[in-house]
């Protein structure tokens, strides 16, 4: 029998598919706030402020998960690092906390921690020049610490891929696959990459670290070539593009991708899936 891995992307094309009938058939590889709703077998992350929602969730110390340029540095260097030796005034303070800029978990008995986003001298200049910000802003300003474990379950994209290439998480999410797991087939659930309309399609849209609804969608020709590859490094793996109209043309996200033509890719449709999951 074929060995099987599954990797879930958050595209709305597999909002009504049961993600725990998979489970018996092979292990599953997830996309960013996935964790939410449903615990895969390993979790990709790239993005800063989803890397550290996701650890300061505390997903990370029982869960094997992939982040990007997430660097230990030691305590004693956060004071430093954070305020850069630069004094503020009582109102800087106020919009400090006001803007909660600072997004961090609890410290506890951690000696290191991660840091991403600007130190608070440049981030209090922003704020001071845009007042006006838009409520609706979900993906606002900040500085996004997480205090970290030695018991934690995080690799670093560095330790699998040698040199990050600076993939989407997604494409990603496929290499640890692949890497880890050494599979005969992967398939790739909610992985739509383009959109039926104009506008976002991520089932998290409207969500802490996701853009809104009413955005245009994202283009996805990285997401295809990244894809393309993983498809040209692994050929001894059959890849197959799960879809709710397989590749019938029946809108977009099911439509043969140009740049995947003569490679070790299929298209499926959900019926089909569960039929080769029954086998």
């Amino acid at each position: 029998m074929a060995k099987r891995v599954f990797c879930i992307g958050n595209g709305e094309s597999r909002k009504d598919f049961d993600l725990e009938k998979l489970r018996s058939h092979g292990k599953i590889y997830g996309c960013n706030a996935l964790y939410r709703d449903f615990t895969p077998d390993h979790l990709s992350a790239v993005d800063m402020g989803i890397m550290h929602e996701i650890y300061n969730s505390g997903y990370c110390e029982n869960n094997p998960t992939l982040f990007r340029d997430w660097n230990r540095m030691p305590g004693m260097m956060y004071e430093n690092l954070l305020w850069a030796g630069k004094n503020y005034s009582d109102q800087d303070y106020e919009l400090i906390k006001k803007e909660e800029v600072i997004n961090s978990n609890e410290r506890g008995e951690c000696e290191e921690f991660v840091m991403h986003g600007s130190n608070l001298a440049g981030v209090v200049e922003i704020l001071k020049k845009n007042k006006e910000r838009e409520k609706k802003n979900i993906n606002h300003t900040s500085i996004q610490v997480s205090w970290v474990t030695n018991t934690d379950k995080v690799k670093t994209i560095n330790e699998i891929m040698g040199t990050d290439r600076g993939w989407a998480t997604g494409p990603t999410s496929g290499f640890a696959a692949c890497h880890f797991e050494k599979p005969d087939e992967l398939f790739m659930i909610g992985h739509d990459l383009d959109s039926n309309t104009d506008k976002l399609n991520n089932v998290y849209k409207d969500t802490k670290n996701y853009g809104l609804s009413e955005a245009h969608k994202t283009a996805c020709i990285n997401w295809i070539n990244q894809w393309k590859q993983l498809m040209i490094e692994n050929s001894h793996i059959t890849f197959y593009k799960v879809n709710t109209y397989a590749n019938s043309e029946k809108d977009k996200i099911s439509s043969t991708i140009k740049e995947w033509e003569n490679l070790n890719v299929k298209y499926i449709d959900y019926t089909t899936l569960d039929k080769m999951l029954e086998l």
